[in-house]
């Protein structure tokens, strides 16, 4: 297995089944893992059929919702298993565009991260209202200046990893969720010195189902940001590394 990607969903029924297509269209050798939290639309059942008849579609049972954070967390753990050369991780709701992933599996053998940037070049979002862009644009240069970190969209979830990435990191020391899981996992690659490199990509808002997002979900992000800096330094190997 040279890629695997992982994609948490929760209420995806009405996307997954387009999404999934979509991927295999422009990485017909990729493995997809849907780790679903018990959605009660039936999302999990409509990915065991679409498994039944294509054996790189799996389905990663989690008993509950919670949160972004931890389902990303329980994925990687289940595909390193697997031992896949790089490891891709977006969003369900059809926001991440499938036509990307050959760019970052192109970009990732040069790098030990890519990241599908919506800042890299201005704003690239659609049908997002105003006030929400400029929260997340301005939430990028909060997290900028609290941890020196580079990166210019500190809040995406699009991206791709070399296994040796994620096999490094301390996957059970990572406690955040939300927009703050991305902003974690970000400030921890910084770092360890690991190759960044961001591509552009115009993120749509999703069209069908509803938004994850919440007011909770931000002000973590906003609060957990000067903590991370503080412990990272204070207990940097120990609490974040694992030996290499």
């Amino acid at each position: 297995m040279e890629t695997a990607i992982v994609i948490p969903t929760y209420n995806e029924k009405n996307n997954i089944k387009e999404l999934i297509k979509k991927i295999f269209t422009y990485c017909k050798k990729c493995h997809i893992f849907i780790v679903d939290d018990n959605s009660p639309d039936g999302t999990g059942r409509e990915v065991l059929k679409l498994a039944r008849s294509n054996k790189k579609i799996h389905l990663v049972k989690r008993k509950k919702k919670e949160g972004i954070g931890k389902a990303y967390i329980h994925g990687f753990r289940h595909v390193l298993a697997y031992q896949p050369s790089y490891i891709i991780q977006m969003d369900a709701d059809l926001s991440h565009p499938p036509a990307k992933i050959p760019e970052l599996l192109t970009q990732i053998k040069k790098n030990d991260i890519v990241i599908g940037s919506r800042y890299i070049h201005g704003i690239s979002v659609i049908n997002w209202p105003l006030t929400r862009i400029l929260l997340s644009y301005f939430a990028g240069i909060y997290v900028r200046f609290f941890t020196g970190i580079k990166i210019k969209d500190t809040t995406g979830g699009f991206k791709c990893y070399k296994r040796r990435v994620l096999q490094n990191i301390n996957l059970d020391k990572i406690k955040s969720d939300g927009y703050s899981f991305q902003i974690e996992m970000n400030y921890i690659i910084s770092r360890f010195g690991y190759k960044i490199k961001e591509i552009p990509f115009v993120f749509y808002d999703r069209h069908l189902g509803s938004s994850k997002m919440s007011t909770a979900i931000f002000i973590e992000a906003l609060l957990r940001v000067p903590f991370l800096r503080f412990t990272f330094i204070k207990k940097y190997f120990k609490k974040y590394s694992r030996k290499k």
